[in-house]
């Protein structure tokens, strides 16, 4: 069964109506440098799902940066390449709902042929934006308990969050804006925007949720509560 991915973010104003543009995908960036910090030009750096095997490469520009976008959340394998420097491989690299993640390369001279392994380093940054967020991962959607199986009940694990009237338990026979009452970065309830796979499930009357998915339908979600992008 194909599992989707939902995103959750708290409205800035409405009546500017349904904001567009926000998609599921996450990214991996850095800079690859030498060991004493300077920039190196035209590296090549590769990323590969380690699930599926889809490979990337790109090579550094001018200031030693990379970026690959539009990535699949999933743990990604990365190497690095460059003449008279040791080949680098990092693994794994976790990518989930809308992340940023930076990692940044210290490459060591020798022979290409020779390589630098790193597996479980420290969890890399995200320090490409200032948003506040928290994403509930598989595990906690697959074995959490749901009254009712409301996935959005997973709303209120995030901090900042407080769930109002209705929108607990079941939404069968609820009040129809239930699914989407909750208050969220000191915001006032029902003023959310949910996106399904990166489209928006909001409807315009009252802003309420028209689709919520099955739990069994969710692979992860990411809880947006400040600083919103437009």
């Amino acid at each position: 069964m194909l599992r989707r991915l939902l995103s959750i973010l708290p409205l800035i104003a409405l009546s500017a109506g349904i904001l567009q543009g926000q998609a599921f995908y996450g990214s991996v960036v850095g800079n690859v440098n030498d060991a004493s910090g300077a920039a190196l030009v035209s590296a090549t750096v590769a990323l590969t799902n380690i699930a599926t095997g889809d490979r990337r490469a790109v090579v550094t520009g001018s200031d030693g940066s990379y970026r690959f976008v539009n990535l699949v959340p999933g743990s990604y394998r990365i190497e690095i390449e460059h003449t008279s420097f040791k080949r680098y491989t990092r693994s794994p690299i976790d990518v989930s709902v809308e992340s940023q993640v930076r990692a940044d390369i210290a490459m060591q001279v020798g022979d290409v042929t020779q390589s630098v392994e790193v597996q479980a380093d420290a969890p890399l940054l995200q320090t490409e934006t200032a948003n506040l967020s928290q994403v509930v991962g598989t595990r906690a959607v697959q074995e959490l308990p749901l009254n009712g199986r409301n996935i959005m009940n997973l709303i209120a694990l995030a901090p900042g969050v407080v769930p109002q009237g209705s929108s607990e338990g079941s939404l069968t026979g609820k009040n129809v804006f239930a699914a989407g009452n909750y208050q969220i970065g000191g915001g006032t309830a029902n003023q959310s925007a949910t996106y399904y796979d990166g489209v928006p499930v909001n409807d315009t009357y009252g802003n309420i949720i028209a689709l919520t998915p099955s739990a069994d339908a969710v692979s992860e979600f990411r809880i947006q509560t400040s600083n919103n992008t437009a």
